[in-house]
């Protein structure tokens, strides 16, 4: 029988490297072990430097581990083909080319991505090969919640579909009953103790431990009881030697004793390392501090190209303010921890400061504007108290969709829907796919809204991002049964294309949106975001601006053996970055305290958008 092992936790805190050391660690001791991500931008080809993709793949130079990316495109393909294979041979063609069109949803594809994650929880089917672990290293924690909240509501809407039209939004209900009794399995699966465990990676650090306690209570709701802690990022004893990290290792002192008290679980630290993990070299050495958190590895560091000097203020400035007379829209993406939540605020403050009425948006599920701003946000859009022009918001998806839901069915009423229409209305928005569809609706009502000058969208980690800005396109042809589905289908089609078509437009021009692509100097993140921006080039959407963040100052290069590598590490990606992005860069440097509070974002925004460092930092 297999076990299970989940690797969960906020963007940026180490899940995908910890999951790989503890997936070497492991294979070396003999277990076969399988090693899966779910993460849309899944990056286990840049720790191990090898392709690896949507297959199971061996890891070279490590017998007994194999790995796997889901890729939701191909997951998507595959699922369509299993549930439309049989129908073609008893049905008309075209009854069945109704039926595909039906599938070709959003709602698709996130059940696609699911349905073959189940697949690693079911026992292996004969000649298939057995695994005594599989490892997930899961996308960041609000979207692995979303995963794994699906099976009990798949199997909702499946039963609500059999007793009524006998159709979902994923196939005939008929016939997905087979995966209705997999998704039942597989949360038999995730409830059982024995078999699966839960380990949440984390930082010392406050918006990250509030983000686990959330995450382990809502796996509580779905009666998923066993769970584990990795406290990573740990500076240790050593760095203490240079002032910077001296302070910044106070605070995190506090955060590991309340994490002691808060989160009662078994837990492990592992320092903060003097390099990146990358290569099997270095996933070991990973492994080795799992084990023994004492050890100290050094990495060496490639010497490379020097970095370019900053660009001006006003050369990042010009890609920040509207034009005379116009607005402005912002996205601040990356991967998940590297920084877009500030990056997002301080644009924002600073902006706002500047007389410029700035809205401030959210799209992640585990948003964290409040944390950095220091004041609750809310759901609707409302005034930042002590930040004047400036308001803040962050779109729940799940208040979206019950919204959503009742402005469709309330509408539907008004223009005379027969009870039997109304009904079937109400089966298809009770899907688990309208919560995305109702964050899509309420991110176009904010896109299209003419009251700001600018508009900042703090967005979710790289590849949910990406499915965002994709939407548009992908649902053109979905709108008349579900976004619009209470006006006619030929005013359906028209009002899409001129709605959709006025923010496609509006993210492709220059003048009017910039996509500002956040990251810290290492590799992962790098390769991340220059994806991403390939990707949004085929879209016609040229990135505009690129954020450097957690730059260790030039004059903390001097100082402890600990620090200097670091830096010249960092230097080494900074002038990487340089070469990737035709773009200006805006450097954030790593400061002694965390960045947290209007007065702390307010005088990093004058460093870096022109008015000079502050003589000391606000407490």
């Amino acid at each position: 029988m297999s076990a299970f092992h989940f690797f969960s936790g906020k963007g940026g805190v180490g899940k995908t490297s910890l999951a790989c050391a503890t997936a070497v660690q492991a294979a070396d001791a003999g277990r076969r072990t399988l090693l899966v991500t779910t993460d849309p931008a899944s990056n286990l080809a840049d720790v191990f430097e090898q392709p690896i993709g949507h297959r199971v793949t061996p890891i070279a130079a490590v017998p007994n581990l194999w790995a796997m990316e889901i890729d939701p495109d191909r997951a998507t393909d595959e699922y369509k083909e299993r549930a439309l294979a049989p129908l073609r041979a008893a049905f008309p063609p075209a009854l069945v080319a109704v039926i595909e069109e039906q599938m070709s949803g959003p709602c698709t594809s996130e059940v696609a991505a699911f349905d073959r994650f189940t697949d690693f929880l079911e026992a292996p089917a004969p000649g298939q090969p057995a695994y005594d672990l599989v490892i997930f290293d899961t996308a960041p924690t609000g979207h692995t919640l979303r995963l794994l909240e699906l099976p009990a509501e798949w199997s909702q809407s499946i039963d609500a579909a059999s007793a009524g039209s006998g159709q979902t939004c994923i196939g005939p209900a008929a016939a997905v009953q087979d995966a209705k009794h997999k998704y039942e399995r597989a949360l038999a699966q995730l409830r059982n103790p024995a078999q699966t465990t839960f380990t949440f990676v984390l930082q010392p650090e406050a918006i990250s431990i509030r983000e686990t306690q959330r995450a382990i209570g809502e796996l509580g709701h779905l009666g998923i009881h066993s769970h584990q802690l990795i406290v990573n990022a740990v500076i240790p004893p050593e760095a203490a030697a240079d002032p910077l990290f001296a302070a910044r290792r106070e605070r995190p002192q506090q955060y590991l004793a309340q994490i002691a008290v808060d989160l009662p679980w078994p837990a492990r630290q592992v320092p903060l390392l003097s390099g990146e993990i990358k290569g099997l070299d270095r996933v070991r050495a990973l492994a080795g501090l799992l084990t023994d958190p004492n050890a100290r590895p050094t990495f060496e560091v490639e010497a490379g190209e020097p970095p370019a000097p900053d660009w001006p203020a006003a050369a990042i400035l010009a890609r920040l303010q509207p034009p005379a007379g116009r607005r402005r829209t912002l996205f601040f993406a990356g991967k998940g921890g590297v920084g877009k939540t500030v990056a997002s605020c301080v644009t924002a403050v600073h902006l706002a400061r500047q007389g410029f009425h700035t809205l401030l948006l959210t799209t992640d599920p585990a948003a964290h504007l409040g944390d950095v701003l220091g004041v609750p946000v809310g759901d609707s859009a409302a005034p930042v108290a002590g930040a004047p022009n400036l308001w803040a918001a962050k779109i729940d998806p799940k208040a979206a969709a019950e919204t959503y839901k009742a402005r469709i069915l309330d509408d539907a009423r008004r223009r005379g829907r027969p009870p039997e229409a109304l009904r079937v209305m109400a089966e298809e928005l009770d899907s688990p796919c309208t919560e995305e569809m109702a964050a899509f609706d309420l991110f176009i009502d904010y896109a299209s809204q003419a009251d700001w000058d600018v508009v900042v969208f703090d967005t979710a980690p790289t590849g949910h991002t990406l499915r965002l800005l994709e939407l548009p396109l992908d649902w053109s042809q979905q709108l008349d049964v579900k976004v619009f589905a209470t006006v006619d289908t030929a005013a359906a089609d028209d009002v899409a294309k001129r709605r959709f078509g006025d923010v496609i437009a509006m993210m492709r021009d220059p003048a009017r949106s910039t996509f500002a692509f956040v990251m810290y100097p290492e590799a992962t993140p790098i390769l991340e975001a220059h994806r991403a921006s390939q990707e949004l080039r085929a879209l016609g959407i040229a990135p505009g601006l690129v954020v450097a963040n957690f730059i260790i100052p030039p004059d903390a290069a001097a100082a402890a053996p600990f620090t200097r590598a670091r830096r010249a590490m960092q230097a080494r990606y900074l002038a990487e970055i340089g070469q990737r992005f035709d773009v200006p860069v805006l450097r954030i440097p790593l400061l002694p305290q965390e960045v947290k509070g209007l007065a702390t974002l307010t005088a990093l925004g004058e460093q870096l958008y022109g008015q000079g460092a502050p003589a000391a930092w606000p407490a």
